[in-house]
């Protein structure tokens, strides 16, 4: 059984003339190119901790099997803004599952699109557990967190936006969630 223990958040850019070369760069820039990455659902799992980047790589080797949950978007219109992003809902209860949740966007600022994620990973969370959720009323601005029938949930996200690159080079943002086993 594999459950990740830690999970921390990154994000990346890359440009280049090959469209599979900016998505390289951008997880070079994001520091997860090295690993093999697999694609996993929108779990997060009880027990585990947000760690910071430099934290999470430390405990992840070159060449392994890394879980991410990645959000990808690219163009090579010039200008064009893009943007990718991964939210969170995390219980207080450490004994529940908690929400992830990709998006990417053309057009769209990279705070739009980072409330937006959180917005649907808290839904998400709020709704797998049986209860209700009202956008408007149950954030609390002054606390940053939402209050879902009486339970208080922690939200994050990370972001990534771009404009296309001027001379019409592929541009890559990428948004990961990682996963450590460890």
């Amino acid at each position: 059984m594999i459950i990740a223990k830690n999970i921390f958040l990154t994000k990346g850019v890359g440009r280049h003339r090959e469209k599979l070369s900016s998505f390289e760069l951008a997880l070079r820039n994001a520091g997860i190119a090295h690993f093999n990455l697999v694609s996993v659902s929108s779990i997060f799992p009880p027990h585990c901790k947000m760690i910071s980047r430099a934290a999470g790589l430390k405990k992840l080797q070159k060449g392994q099997v890394a879980f991410t949950v990645m959000s990808r978007n690219e163009t090579r219109e010039p200008n064009r803004l893009i943007t990718s992003s991964v939210g969170l809902a995390i219980p207080v209860d450490p004994e529940q599952v908690g929400y992830l949740t990709e998006h990417h966007d053309f057009g769209k600022t990279e705070k739009f699109v980072g409330e937006y994620v959180e917005d649907l990973a808290a839904t998400m969370l709020a709704t797998s557990l049986g209860l209700e959720i009202d956008l408007d009323k149950s954030w609390n601005e002054k606390k940053e967190e939402w209050k879902i029938s009486g339970q208080i949930y922690r939200t994050s996200n990370v972001t990534q936006s771009a404009r296309g690159d001027i001379n019409g080079l592929w541009t890559t943002v990428v948004a990961a969630a990682m996963l450590a086993t460890d």
